[in-house]
């Protein structure tokens, strides 16, 4: 173990004490049954039997079906003696009105379980359609925290990307076309049932998708360990999810097929996960959500852009959990003043970004400087602001976004 990391996890260790007992906490870890290993994809049709299931909606899109894992699937779900039904009539970032359609093709085909083979809108996609099979009304009834009141048909989620952590997280993102952003539908009912893990299936995804959903899991691991609701059942996942990311992201992209590496990601992808699914996660993604939701672009990457200058913003009130995160990189400035350590990590995350080809500023995305004050009100209202380490006001939302701009 090197030293960084060391000191890491000494750093943890003194702490734990004083997190538990010291101020009373009581926490929650949420968490899917977890299978992982190459070769583990046939494990999707024994989950759905264990779940009592007979009929499978198996929900994925066109590319995965042309990289021929949905035939794989499938065919392992008919050995087993399912009769799945294939839904893929989705486009990246899952709207409105594609959930309710895809809600129409399960209740028509009488399913009671959900197979969901794919990348985060896949499998937001399904906890839509599982939302309304459960509870019924419409998808955006849900938005904010624990609107889900009643239960909904199993999940089984077979991730094709490493990064999105939809598929052991409580959150489902759904793009609300009548108001051009995205909602965050929250609660301990979307957490799957079963995931998994196959790091095979990662090698198809083209460099863009690796570097966008790479630059996902290092958000969800910073934004989770300084989160307000981070504890130390959170903290080991994020930093060791940060760590990963950063040391291995840019193998992924250069050797795509090797299944070693796309093993490493994916379990940086699951920490990630484990950790923002019950730490919460902040304004990076409170602001990412809504240029997503405007320009329908791919969410890692509009992170990529805005996480360095986020992290900076709340290193201006408190520096000191960016130290932790310096020293466990190995940078230098770990060891001087907790300010230049926290910039030390902003300055290597967007250099991360810029090695993986993600642009500089949100302009290049095609943000205007006209969107700002809608992009930054719509912010305010997202759930994940509500952890942030430091409170964002609408002045701070509108500036985030012009530093970025």
């Amino acid at each position: 173990m090197g030293s960084g990391v060391a000191a890491v996890h000494a750093q943890a260790a003194t702490g734990v004490s004083s997190a538990f007992a010291g101020q009373g906490r009581v926490v929650k870890f949420h968490a899917p049954e977890i299978v992982f290993g190459v070769d583990s994809t046939v494990e999707a049709a024994h989950a759905a039997i264990r779940l009592g299931g007979l009929r499978p909606l198996l929900v994925t899109d066109p590319g995965l079906i042309e990289a021929g894992w949905m035939r794989e699937v499938e065919g392992h779900l008919r050995a087993c003696g399912l009769e799945p039904t294939v839904w893929s009539d989705l486009t990246p970032n899952p709207k409105d009105h594609e959930i309710a359609a895809g809600h129409e093709v399960y209740q028509a085909a009488g399913c009671d379980v959900l197979v969901a083979l794919g990348g985060g809108s896949v499998m937001d996609a399904a906890k839509g359609i599982a939302i309304l099979a459960g509870v019924g009304g419409q998808i955006l009834d849900y938005e904010g925290v624990d609107r889900v009141l009643g239960p909904i048909p199993p999940l089984v989620m077979v991730p094709t990307t490493a990064g999105t952590g939809a598929d052991v997280s409580q959150f489902c993102i759904v793009t609300d076309t009548t108001r051009d952003t995205k909602v965050t539908i929250l609660g301990r009912a979307l957490v799957p049932d079963i995931t998994v893990i196959d790091p095979r299936l990662l090698t198809t995804m083209p460099d863009w998708l690796s570097a966008a959903t790479g630059l996902d899991a290092l958000t969800h691991g910073i934004e989770a360990f300084v989160s307000r609701a981070h504890n130390p059942l959170t903290d080991h996942h994020a930093l060791r999810a940060i760590n990963t990311v950063m040391a291995s992201l840019g193998a992924c992209i250069t050797d795509p097929l090797a299944v070693g590496a796309r093993s490493v990601m994916a379990q940086a992808s699951l920490d990630a996960g484990l950790a923002f699914t019950n730490a919460i996660l902040g304004a990076a993604h409170a602001l990412s959500h809504q240029v997503g939701g405007l320009l329908d672009l791919p969410h890692g990457v509009i992170n990529g852009v805005l996480l360095p200058h986020v992290i900076r913003f709340n290193a201006a009130a408190d520096p000191a959990p960016f130290v932790t995160i310096a020293l466990g990189l190995g940078l230098d400035e770990a060891r001087g003043p907790a300010d230049e350590a926290a910039l030390a990590v902003a300055d290597a995350v967007e250099a991360l970004a810029r090695r993986v080809g993600v642009p500089r500023h949100l302009g290049q995305l095609g943000v205007r400087e006209s969107d700002i004050p809608r992009l930054a009100a719509s912010a305010l209202r997202d759930a994940c602001m509500a952890t942030n380490p430091r409170p964002v006001s609408l002045t701070d939302a509108e500036s985030l976004f012009r530093v970025a701009l």
